[in-house]
């Protein structure tokens, strides 16, 4: 954990407080600037506590659906499980009915060459698969919002690289955050990941605020940008990076208006966690 007073990450060799720590006048100023400047609702005390509720849960619930995808079992009755254990938890799915054409179903299931928002229906898992599966729970108000790659069986080495590089990308890009950080810093780190690992990052899908409301400012891109914006204390939002094994391009399906595939058949993986913007550090909080 960073203080104010340690050499900053950077390497610039100044101290964190003169270097990527964001100079606004003080702390009692930053929900009513972010809000006024961006958009961003910086979260108080109570909504972060309700928040992490909610997101443990989101957690649980995902953790118990990769635990279920095994070959044979189908998308749908991943669908109906997560259905049973919202209820048990009592919690309420956020995809159910959201947005336009309203999304059918309770989770997000994406399969081997869908980057995300697959929905769940009859096809079978099997041997080689390998599947993304997206919570997200609202509990009191609050949005929890979380998503995790299973390998089915044994997989080609290139589903397994894509995986991997997802996830690395992920946790690699998550250590950096602390409060002075530049949003667009987390697609630098994302960037050399997918690249070293002969990946691309996709740019038509972004991490983005969460909490209060299901998407909220600001987005956090995955991709090269140039987004100015300090992360400070009381921000709370997804990483969520969407990595391909060939073009970082993909095609909605016309059909159902949600279903994201890659463009190129080539396989694709993410992982994403909601972070908590600390006052030196942050807190993964989506984590078991």
């Amino acid at each position: 954990m960073i203080s104010r007073n340690d050499p900053c990450w950077c390497g610039s060799n100044k101290k964190f407080k003169k270097c990527h720590y964001p100079q606004l006048k003080s702390n009692s100023d930053l929900p009513k600037t972010y809000l006024k400047d961006y958009g961003i609702i910086i979260k108080n005390k109570k909504q972060v506590e309700g928040i992490k509720r909610s997101c443990k849960i989101a957690a649980k619930i995902l953790d118990k659906l990769c635990s279920r995808a095994k070959a044979g079992v189908t998308t749908l009755e991943l669908d109906d499980f997560a259905n049973e254990l919202h209820k048990k938890y009592g919690v309420i799915p956020a995809p159910l009915n959201y947005g336009s054409p309203p999304f059918p179903k309770s989770i997000c299931t994406s399969l081997n060459d869908v980057v995300c928002h697959g929905i769940p229906d009859k096809t079978k898992l099997k041997d080689g698969d390998i599947l993304n599966i997206d919570v997200t729970c609202i509990l009191d108000g609050y949005y929890g919002d979380t998503s995790r790659m299973v390998m089915i069986g044994d997989v080609t080495e290139e589903k397994k690289r894509v995986v991997e590089t997802s996830y690395q990308c992920l946790m690699d890009s998550i250590k950096i955050l602390t409060p002075g950080i530049k949003i667009f810093e987390i697609a630098n780190v994302i960037e050399k990941i997918a690249k070293e690992k002969d990946c691309s990052v996709v740019n038509q899908f972004v991490g983005h605020g969460v909490g209060v409301g299901f998407h909220e400012p600001p987005q956090i891109p995955h991709s090269y940008n140039n987004i100015q914006i300090p992360l400070v204390p009381g921000m709370t939002f997804t990483i969520e990076p969407m990595i391909n094994a060939g073009l970082r391009e993909c095609a909605i399906d016309s059909g159902d208006k949600w279903t994201a595939k890659t463009i190129d058949s080539k396989p694709s993986a993410q992982f994403e966690h909601t972070i908590l913007i600390t006052e030196n550090s942050h807190e993964i909080l989506t984590a078991l």
